[in-house]
């Protein structure tokens, strides 16, 4: 199917792109994978080839794209790779950076945006507690105003990027009366007494990724780090989580689509009983459900990338397309695996992989039981 959500500057770029993760990432795929990280000096070559700093204006380093569009190329291109690309440069790209175009002051902007664009500074965001899951607004890592500082209590979970992060945008308690109304976003730096990081996450799939519980034990963050408004964090992440969800369904499909295809090219050469097994026309009938399911997906996504760049994404489609593309994920993968037969289960085949891969996606980013709910309640259920 045609798709014409993008033009031929969008195409330029997403040769570009791919030209990065051929050069830079795929070589050594195996050891990101092994050493459950992105190396530094890959991060560094994605900032110099500007692919950091779309979000981020000029004056601060980056490519002041102003268009969604080019966020969503990207996020393609790294999950066709691997959705651990697309999930640790998703994160530190696309969903960090507005918060302090946004919201942030001069200062902030021209000590941090920077380093963001160019790689430099790795940048995660923490809301995840170890006792909150998804219920952001029950969270309880604390900031209590000391003179010019705040201090940091608390701890926060299944980070991505968080062993590797230089910055990191922290969700705190500031003033426990308030409820939702009283969390507020600090920026932390790496470095700071008591803010500590604990071991990489030994995670069912997404290795290169890494993830990591963070730690805050009196932790003197100056109140110049505070990111917008003191009681306002919680609105701000939820203005801002359109985005990331978004973001989340672009991978989502870009990844099962890209599998989907090589396991077509596997089902043509796989033989059984003498002819290719894509011939038997219960795998020919199953294949045909599972292409035309990931293409009426992508047109969906197609039209929600569209309408987030021209600012009429609403959160609530944003919710849709989040569990939407996550479910038709894992089932196009599963399909996927099950044509592999034997070696589907097998580690060293990146269809297995990439069936671990897809399954947190149902999860992160506000569990799909949480957006379901989102769209009931918008429908006055």
């Amino acid at each position: 199917m045609p798709r014409n959500v993008y033009t031929e500057d969008h195409e330029a770029f997403r040769s570009s792109v791919r030209e990065f993760i051929d050069r830079h990432m795929r070589p050594r795929a195996e050891v990101m994978i092994r050493d459950k990280t992105i190396p530094r000096e890959i991060w560094k070559a994605a900032g110099d080839m500007g692919l950091f700093g779309l979000d981020i204006p000029e004056e601060f380093g980056g490519a002041g794209a102003e268009d969604y569009r080019f966020n969503a190329i990207a996020a393609e291109e790294y999950a066709k790779f691997t959705a651990a690309t697309a999930t640790c440069f998703g994160i530190h790209a696309d969903v960090c950076p507005p918060y302090l175009v946004d919201l942030g002051t001069q200062e902030q902007k021209e000590k941090w945006l920077p380093g963001i664009a160019s790689g430099e500074l790795i940048c995660a965001i923490a809301m995840t507690e170890p006792s909150g899951g998804s219920d952001l607004a029950a969270l309880k890592t604390t900031a209590v105003k000391d003179g010019d500082h705040y201090i940091v209590n608390g701890s926060k979970t299944f980070i991505t990027n968080g062993y590797q992060c230089d910055l990191a945008i922290v969700a705190v308690r500031t003033d426990p009366s308030k409820g939702a109304k009283g969390i507020s976003l600090l920026m932390l730096e790496d470095g700071m007494e008591g803010f500590s990081k604990g071991q990489k996450l030994d995670k069912v799939g997404q290795e290169e990724s890494d993830t990591s519980e963070l730690f805050f034990d009196n932790v003197k963050v100056p109140v110049e780090n505070l990111i917008g408004e003191e009681g306002m964090g919680f609105i701000a992440m939820m203005q801002r989580l359109a985005q990331e969800r978004i973001g989340c369904a672009v991978a989502n499909v870009a990844h099962a689509k890209q599998i989907l295809a090589e396991t077509i090219d596997y089902t043509k050469e796989r033989k059984a009983f003498g002819q290719p097994i894509g011939s038997f026309q219960h795998n020919k009938f199953k294949i045909a459900e599972l292409v035309t399911k990931i293409e009426v997906a992508e047109a969906y996504i197609d039209d929600c990338v569209e309408a987030h760049a021209n600012g009429k994404l609403t959160p609530i489609d944003a919710a849709k397309a989040k569990w939407y593309s996550s479910d038709t994920q894992g089932e196009i993968l599963d399909h996927c695996v099950q044509l592999y037969g034997g070696y589907g289960f097998m580690n060293e085949y990146r269809v297995a992989r990439a069936w671990r891969d897809a399954r947190v996606t149902r999860i992160w980013a506000g569990s799909n039981e949480i957006m379901k709910e989102l769209i009931g309640r918008d429908l006055g259920l």
